[in-house]
């Protein structure tokens, strides 16, 4: 056992620049994976969290309303708003409806803005009568706004789904752009490692000769590379899960949920199994190019 750490530390010493560059590109690509798992993880959590409380608001004409199926200057009549809720509630999709009048919503108004200059901008007469439409099943959006949007006396109908797919999907491909970087990083890093690996067995392979001559196992002979490619791959890991952890604790912890408090935002569980992935990706490239570049020598 001596002599396989003997020979490890020999390898590290003789390689010491290409292990470097090794450690440097595997923290960096386990970092830019491990950003994009936990952003994956915060979107996942943030859709389930607005999904299902997802609404439509279907706003009534008022005199000055213009588009929709609103008659020029004329409100919504109690008729027509009476078949307006009848029509929302006869959908098999719709689970609740909510009539707010525009004297509620201008109460909620002020209760959102009541420190902005933006308060002063409106008065009661300016806001208007809505249904608040609560779905059994999110998903189904779609079908309840067009039906809601043919229905006489409706000026426009809103639903959050349109606004926060958008973000979402921008969202997404931020994500997949990481992961998308960080595995070609990861490639670049599997690629140095096994070039070191290579180097150092066509360095040694006089001496593997004699090893095997002598009876040495190919684990005996490879326990060594596979320690030196362990080693670079395990600094990388502790360098990118302690990159993750900083980042969380200075992004999350302590700025993004105390200000921004109504956001689901990722807990240390979350990055616990990031760095868990990071780990096993690490270790992965570690071993894998290892085998791979020995095999000449060792015919294993």
């Amino acid at each position: 056992m001596r002599h396989t750490f003997r020979e490890t530390w020999s390898g590290l010493k003789r390689n010491m620049a290409m292990t470097i560059a090794v450690i440097v590109t595997m923290s960096v690509s386990l970092s830019l994976f491990g950003v994009g798992l936990l952003t994956s993880m915060e979107v996942d959590l943030v859709k389930d969290r607005w999904y299902g409380k997802v609404e439509i608001s279907v706003f009534l004409c008022v005199e000055r309303s213009t588009g929709g199926t609103c008659e020029p200057g004329k409100a919504t009549t109690d008729a027509q708003r009476k078949a307006i809720e009848e029509a929302l509630k006869a959908n098999p999709e719709v689970k609740e409806v909510f009539y707010e009048s525009k004297e509620e919503a201008f109460k909620e108004f002020q209760r959102v803005f009541k420190d902005s200059p933006v308060l002063a901008s409106r008065t009661v007469e300016q806001m208007q009568d809505s249904f608040r439409v609560k779905l059994s099943n999110p998903e189904n959006y779609k079908g309840v706004v067009s039906e809601a949007q043919g229905l006489q006396g409706v000026q426009n109908v809103r639903d959050l789904r349109s606004v926060l797919d958008p973000v979402f999907n921008t969202l997404g491909g931020l994500q997949w752009a990481t992961i998308g970087m960080s595995i070609l990083l990861l490639l670049a890093a599997a690629l140095q490692i096994s070039t070191t690996i290579r180097m150092a067995a066509f360095t040694r392979r006089r001496e593997i000769g004699i090893m095997r001559l002598v009876g040495a196992s190919n684990f005996y002979i490879l326990l060594p590379f596979l320690l030196e490619s362990l080693i670079a791959g395990l600094i990388g890991v502790l360098i990118s899960s302690g990159s993750i952890a900083i980042t969380y604790l200075l992004l999350i912890e302590q700025t993004a949920r105390p200000s921004i408090p109504a956001i689901a935002w990722i807990g240390a569980d979350h990055v616990f199994n990031a760095i868990i992935c990071i780990a096993v990706v690490g270790v992965a490239l570690s071993v894998i190019p290892t085998l791979l570049a020995t095999r000449k020598y060792l015919r294993i």
